[in-house]
């Protein structure tokens, strides 16, 4: 998908919120922005962002599986459906609930760098950045592992039962859906200029990639049947031999075979040494909720931050789409993300000031810089492309998973070995080669991440389980949702339907806005100082399931194919 970004006088501003017709104060039903009524259900919910991941995950539940195993196989769909996005070639982050022991787990199942490779070769060999296409931003593949400890630990079914429904459809094929086919268009019109391959590239020079992907010399188009046996191969091969086929098997011979011709330097040393670790949730209150994410090194806290920055604005007195709603939320994030740039990286790597930066204390300290009138500057923040599924999968026995994988950039690096069926991701761009940052790169460390799972529990409770796709969208994607359903009372297909906020940019920077804001917010905020412009295709894709006790409400946003699906 192509960002079209451009600045609008008032007057162009003014008639594109006319056309909408929304104006936030008129909103009496509570169903304003949302697209559709939510999905209700009993015995299990399904949120995808493809209408087939859906129906399987459902399937699965039916057959007796877990919430844990009807998410696994709907990733392991998705990862032929949507293989721009993810796959075995990606990374895996978690929050599962279990209703056994009534607690959430946390699963961080990136990759590591290559342990032989030292920041002194990219010196040696004047690299001044790792290159998206580079085989030095390949870092071991954490999804085929985290599916595993997912179903080790809460999984009912046979392993090998939840890739059979992706193998079948990956030999038969299945028909392209529109959203997809449209970021595949993105990449061959945009996004190839980012990865640094010279401006002979052809795609005929990725021999391999384009007979998956653009078998009649270019990418399939909305409704064209898309299959890839190769995939169906590898799946098989991972539902039969578990994490052993896919790290110390032929599998990994295959990568690390050919990542070493391409002139990297992974082995099978590190495909073997690769561990997913289980890790404690972080959390703040939220104005009688608690919203947890993963800790560093992922984004998440960022959310946290964020929210406990607003916690201090009466917003539900503003509402929503008041120049204070989107003046405020864009400060906090502001202050959020400069904090990212400074502090997220590996803990293993970084003594990082988690308890600090999530104190309540921190956020009033921070709240202070925020100017009523005029929009700040408070350093530098992290800007990236990322693009990521995410699903959430809730079971009739009360577990709800919360589940994001991706392969970084569209098809990750593009590097696509001979045979398997996938491309590997590009995460090794979250490294930097400054001296001293907390995201230097180092042998056997893990880069920076922008994807993150997020649960609200409320009064000790499994509340809501979403997430949001989009990079350094995410976060503030995340902040959206909750102050939504929080502060202006929407249900959960509303509050992601609803027209969204993105602030880009370092120091200052600009905020674009979805069509659906009046213009007298607009006008409020010029005379604050910001930048405001109008922008689509850039604010992320929502699923999500909320849980009153009895029932799971399911939505899934406008913006994306899928569909929430429940029995």
């Amino acid at each position: 998908m192509k960002n079209v970004l451009f600045s609008l006088s008032a007057a162009a501003l003014l008639l594109i919120v006319d056309l909408t017709g929304l104006a936030a104060q008129d909103r009496l039903s509570g169903e304003l922005f949302a697209t559709r009524s939510e999905v209700i259900a009993k015995n299990g919910m399904a949120a995808t962002n493809h209408p087939l991941a859906g129906q399987i995950a459902l399937d699965i539940l039916k057959k007796g599986g877990s919430a844990v195993d009807a998410a696994i196989a709907a990733n392991a769909f998705l990862s032929f459906a949507d293989p721009a996005m993810n796959g075995p070639g990606g990374d895996l982050f978690a929050i599962v609930w279990s209703a056994d022991d009534r607690q959430l787990h946390g699963l961080n199942a990136s990759g590591r760098s290559p342990q032989n490779l030292t920041i002194d070769y990219f010196r040696e060999q004047g690299i001044e950045s790792i290159s998206a296409s580079s085989p030095h931003a390949v870092t071991v593949p954490g999804a085929v592992d985290g599916w595993v400890e997912l179903h080790n630990k809460f999984g009912s079914l046979e392993f090998e039962e939840l890739f059979a429904p992706t193998i079948q459809y990956a030999r038969e094929g299945i028909g392209m859906t529109a959203e997809i086919a449209d970021l595949m268009d993105y990449l061959e019109r945009d996004l190839i200029r980012g990865y640094g391959l010279g401006d002979d590239f052809e795609w005929d020079d990725l021999d391999y990639f384009s007979s998956l992907y653009r078998p009649e010399g270019r990418f399939p188009q909305k409704g064209e049947l898309h299959k890839n046996p190769d995939l169906a191969e590898t799946l098989e091969l991972i539902a039969r031999g578990g994490r052993d086929a896919f790290y110390e098997g032929d599998i990994a011979e295959v990568i690390t075979t050919h990542i070493q011709e391409m002139g990297g330097f992974l082995t099978m040393e590190d495909f073997a040494a690769h561990r997913s670790e289980w890790v404690d949730p972080v959390s703040v209150s939220y104005r009688g909720v608690d919203v947890w994410q993963l800790p560093p090194n992922v984004q998440g806290m960022s959310v946290l931050q964020m929210l406990n920055i607003l916690e201090g604005f009466d917003m539900a007195e503003y509402g929503f789409g008041s120049p204070e709603h989107i003046h405020y939320f864009t400060e906090a994030k502001k202050l959020a993300y400069a904090d990212m740039a400074t502090w997220y990286g590996d803990p293993d790597f970084s003594d990082l000031p988690i308890d600090q930066m999530l104190s309540k204390e921190y956020a009033d300290s921070r709240r202070e810089k925020i100017s009523d009138k005029w929009t700040g500057s408070y350093g530098t923040g992290i800007e990236g492309e990322s693009h990521t599924i995410y699903l959430t999968v809730a079971d009739g026995d009360g577990n709800m998973i919360s589940l994001i994988q991706s392969n970084s950039w569209l098809f990750g690096s593009l590097i696509t070995p001979p045979g398997l069926g996938f491309p590997l991701q590009n995460r090794g761009t979250g490294f930097t080669l400054e001296e001293g940052h907390v995201n230097t790169y180092e042998p056997e460390k893990r880069p920076f991440h922008t994807i993150i799972p997020a649960f609200v529990t409320k009064d000790d409770e499994p509340y809501i389980s979403f997430g949001l796709t989009g990079g350094d969208m995410q976060p503030q994607g995340h902040v959206q949702i909750v102050m939504n359903v929080i502060d202006f009372g929407m249900n959960l297909q509303e509050a992601s339907d609803a027209p969204r906020i993105r602030h880009s940019g370092s120091g200052e920077g600009f905020i674009q806005l979805e069509s659906g804001f009046q213009y007298e917010s607009v006008r409020e905020l010029l005379k604050m100082g910001h930048q405001v412009r109008y922008g689509f295709e850039s604010f992320g894709g929502f699923q999500g399931i909320m849980f009153d006790g009895t029932f799971y409400y399911g939505a899934s946003e406008s913006r994306k194919d899928g569909q929430a699906v429940g029995y």
